[in-house]
């Protein structure tokens, strides 16, 4: 099974054309990539001159022709990948040596280099731009790529070699198929629990276990660790329940039974929106498409319909009193996170200025004792300002009695846990929402695209 690409070689900016040549011919020939140069054949050149004797060949067409290259294209290469463990290098080299003679009939001088760096087996084959008699350039045709493709699939069916069978776009797979994403906090989860699975001897010796995967301690009233590609660190407490200090003490001296977290998976959602029929054809969209979209729509309006099931809905104006519920409740959780994050943010201020004016009122009473001497404004500037700063916010808020910043932290830390805890009821109430506004936008969507066919019928 072998996998082709055609690719026009341009010319680059800032560099002559027999500079580029042989940046792109030396690449091939990379003698690490190609067993020192075992696996470089060449048809009607040499591999130690192929960049001169195809810039030679350029000057020859231009002499003969009268003609000068408009276009940047210098050469062209094909990539030719193999399936791994399928074909030998030498048995590659051979292949990719019979694609290039029966593609360029023989009328364009190339190389053939296998590089053997990866797992797949792979050609890079570069043939000359300009013909060997230096009386016509190659044309790119039309779908010339896949004119590679299928001469690449019949040689490699005459080498007793599988092809790549193409597949309806349904049956399609990636290529590619990435890992899940895995954030910094699950990461040192999972170490942890390779750890406490190791049962270390004691907290400290749990700490340096942590060292040695790479993690930087920071040891102090709250233990904190921080990965390599990590901007922060992270406090145990932080990563949940069974992974504070305390808990993994606990753990560790045979007190307790370590649950590693369970990961929360991404929850699909029932249905999707239907699709707008009329209104992709409006925009040009097919008879093809409006087929498709037909169907998707009624697979999509049976899920919706299991859910209004599930959720006891059965009138349109049952639906309309559960959003209106919904949305109301997804508002008022809303408002209150909102109108406590307000607050936060006021005390975070007023905290500030209250510790500015303690930290700067000995320096603005020695500058009211001082007469408001310019000479010492300009001295204690910073201070002074602040100063100034902290009274204007007082009075702009009309504090007769500053606040203890004890008294601030406090009610910091109350509103903060309330915010924490209103945001579970938050997400549970904002998907509630959503889901009952799709259901009501495809009812209403899937009637009026039932309605439409009748009128038409009934007007004809």
């Amino acid at each position: 099974m072998a996998a082709t690409r055609l690719i026009a070689l341009h010319k680059n900016k800032g560099k002559t054309v027999v500079a580029c040549l042989k940046s792109r011919t030396d690449y091939a020939q990379n003698p690490d990539k190609t067993k020192r140069g075992e696996l470089v054949s060449s048809y009607e050149c040499s591999p130690l001159t192929v960049d001169e004797e195809f810039m030679l060949s350029k000057r020859q067409y231009e002499l003969a022709t009268g003609r000068r290259q408009k276009s940047d294209v210098i050469a062209y290469q094909i990539r030719q990948s193999f399936k791994p463990g399928e074909i030998t290098a030498e048995e590659a080299n051979k292949v990719g040596y019979e694609l290039a003679m029966r593609f360029t009939k023989g009328k364009y001088a190339f190389i053939v280099a296998t590089h053997t760096d990866r797992e797949h087996i792979h050609n890079h084959i570069i043939y000359n731009s300009t013909a060997l008699d230096s009386t016509r350039k190659f044309r790119d045709f039309l779908l010339s790529g896949l004119a590679v493709q299928r001469l690449s699939d019949l040689i490699c069916l005459e080498h007793q070699l599988s092809v790549i069978e193409t597949k309806p776009y349904r049956e399609r797979q990636k290529r590619t198929l990435y890992p899940p994403k895995e954030s910094n906090r699950d990461r040192l989860c999972s170490v942890i629990d390779t750890i406490l699975a190791g049962k270390p001897k004691g907290y400290e010796d749990f700490l340096q276990k942590l060292e040695q995967q790479g993690y930087e301690v920071k040891r102090g009233k709250y233990t904190s660790v921080k990965g390599k590609r990590q901007k922060r660190f992270i406090r145990f407490k932080t990563l949940g329940a069974g992974y504070s200090e305390e808990e993994m003490k606990a753990v560790i001296a045979g007190e307790a039974e370590h649950r590693p977290r369970q990961r929360q998976t991404v929850k699909e959602k029932p249905f999707n929106l239907l699709v707008d029929v009329q209104a992709k054809l409006a925009e040009g969209k097919s008879c093809g498409y409006a087929q498709w979209a037909k169907k998707y729509n009624l697979k999509e309006m049976s899920k919706t319909l299991i859910f209004l099931q599930e959720k006891k809905i059965g009138s349109v104006a049952e639906m309309q009193e559960r959003v209106n519920a919904a949305t109301a409740r997804y508002h008022e959780l809303g408002g209150s996170i909102k109108t406590a994050e307000t607050r936060m943010a006021e005390i975070a201020v007023l905290k500030a200025h209250i510790v500015n004016y303690a930290k700067t009122r000995p320096v603005y009473d020695a500058y009211r004792k001082a007469g408001y001497s310019k000479r010492f404004l300009e001295s204690h500037h910073a201070e002074i300002t602040l100063h100034k700063a902290a009274k204007a916010a007082f009075n702009e808020a009309d504090l007769k009695k500053l606040p203890k910043v004890k008294e601030l932290d406090a009610e910091y830390s109350k509103l903060l846990t309330e915010k924490k805890a209103a945001y579970p009821d938050y997400r549970k109430a904002k998907d509630e929402m959503q889901e009952l506004l799709r259901a009501q936008r495809n009812v209403d969507l899937f009637f009026a695209e039932e309605k439409n066919p009748t009128e038409k019928a009934q007007s004809r």
